[in-house]
């Protein structure tokens, strides 16, 4: 039974063990209860940080996952407050997202999406019966127990999660959807747009991956994507829907090789569009204030030297396109260390920078088809983080998880290794980020001298310090790489 302790130390009663995630005033460890040996996942809150709201939306996570007591969700077993630090002790799950699980899942069909959000309804509708909304339903927070073949969908993070009187809404369409063909219903570039789409209820079931779907699959997606919420299906009734309840003689057991293809790339994207908002936060928000305030009021900036990192959206902003700009990186250089007399001159062009990206992209992959650590170490920020194939579908932060593999395998593969990158997309964010997403077609020998080939789709984001790029992130859907295997 979880319960309030403020009088135990948590280090009395908990041995610490390595970090497994990180947020903005907390991280992450798997830890161990010295009574029983079990082990569990402890949220470390520093509270020292906090804001009195802060405060209060904590006391309030607490309070509602106490509550909570279900297969299909991961359950607060202790709540801790020291000073300084508030613990919260979870269960520790193991096996990864769910949708990263189901695309390297060799078969995959229209009944496993309705096992899938059975669990998923089944963890809304007991939310739901203690007058609480969760408010976050997304793949990022539906967790799998364990690595084993069938482990249970559990639903995460209860950080947005309020307590309501009356009628509990939900909006859990959009995750089957996603389950059945691997992409969302609602899309658009333009935010305004989005949505515009959803709340109009604007989406359909289009051809030719909507013909292999069943009937009654589509039928229970059309009453949980209804615009009114009066009249839209509740968790407790979906769970009665005869494609949830009779999947074994209504859901199609057909293999839908497209979903998990449309699947992998739907995981690459929204990993990418992470690492866009946190590269948004960092780098280009105290860019764009900075050029505002040029724009404003340009006699006070003459004489003042602009941070590099703003010299991209000041060119955007003066000149409407960088495409004329041609110095070079030595006069970029120069113009950075003296006073400012046009944006032009402070600007790279893209192309060049472009081309620059792919290169050092170039450069690492043949520092891993080479087996060489120390080139890999010299293009990579020591804290690296990672979603690939090998993981399992966890965040990987740091060297050592890849250093395993090179000094086991890439180091002591002897045989050729050639890889081609396809279709690259760079996007520059700021003058010192960019993110690069391509097709990597690798061609090996296998152990018995047989060509072989493999294919992943794969994202990497860089950071430029002291004139020099590293990558700071890596995404990869898809096969692993071919020398590990």
């Amino acid at each position: 039974m979880a319960t309030i302790v403020t009088s135990t130390r948590f280090t009395d009663e908990y041995q610490l063990y390595e970090e497994l995630g990180k947020g903005a005033f907390s991280v992450v460890r798997r830890c161990v209860k010295k009574s029983t040996g079990q082990e569990y996942a402890a949220k470390i809150i520093n509270t020292k940080k906090l804001s009195a709201r802060d405060h209060q939306k904590l006391e309030r996570e607490a309070r509602i996952c106490r509550l909570l007591k279900h297969p299909n969700i991961v359950r607060l077993h202790d709540s801790i407050s020291e000073e300084g630090f508030h613990y919260l002790v979870f269960d520790l799950v193991t096996g990864g997202e769910l949708f990263e699980d189901i695309v390297a899942r060799e078969y995959y069909s229209e009944a496993d999406a309705s096992h899938c959000i059975n669990q998923i309804l089944e963890s809304v509708s007991h939310i739901h019966q203690h007058d609480i909304v969760h408010r976050d339903l997304k793949p990022e927070n539906l967790l799998l127990a364990s690595k084993m073949k069938g482990a249970a969908v559990k639903l995460a993070d209860f950080g947005l999660a309020i307590e309501v009187q009356g009628d509990q809404q939900a909006w859990f369409g959009v995750i089957l959807y996603i389950l059945l063909v691997g992409y969302p219903p609602f899309w658009d570039e333009d935010q305004h747009k989005l949505y515009q789409q959803i709340k109009a209820g604007a989406y359909d079931f289009p051809s030719p991956e909507w013909d292999t779907v069943t009937a009654e699959a589509k039928n229970l997606i059309n009453q949980m994507l209804t615009i009114n919420p009066a009249k839209r299906i509740m968790a407790d009734q979906a769970l009665k829907h005869p494609w949830v309840c009779q999947r074994s003689t209504v859901a199609s057991m057909m293999h839908r090789q497209e979903t998990v293809e449309c699947l992998r790339k739907f995981n690459a994207r929204r990993k990418l569009k992470c690492v866009h908002c946190r590269l948004f936060h960092l780098v280009y928000r105290p860019c764009l204030q900075t050029c505002i305030s040029i724009l404003l009021f340009p006699s006070s900036h003459l004489r003042t030297t602009i941070p590099p990192s703003c010299t991209l959206s000041l060119s955007l902003s003066s000149q409407g396109s960088t495409e004329s700009c041609n110095t070079t990186e030595e006069e970029d250089m120069k113009g950075r260390k003296g006073t400012l007399s046009t944006p032009h001159v402070l600007c790279m062009s893209f192309s060049s920078r472009k081309q620059e990206i792919i290169k050092i992209t170039e450069q690492l992959i043949e520092a891993i088809n080479n087996g060489d650590f120390e080139a890999y170490t010299r293009i990579c920020d020591p804290g690296l983080t990672s979603f690939e194939p090998e993981a399992l579908g966890n965040l990987v932060e740091g060297m050592d998880f890849h250093k395993f593999y090179f000094e086991n395998l890439l180091s002591k593969n002897s045989k050729p290794v050639h890889t081609t990158i396809l279709n690259p997309h760079v996007h520059l964010i700021g003058e010192d980020a960019a993110c690069i997403a391509y097709i990597r077609l690798t061609q090996y020998m296998d152990s018995q001298g047989r060509p072989r080939s493999s294919q992943s789709e794969e994202t990497r984001v860089w950071h430029r310090r002291e004139a020099k790029w590293l990558n700071i992130h890596f995404h990869c859907s898809g096969a692993p790489a071919a020398p590990l295997q």
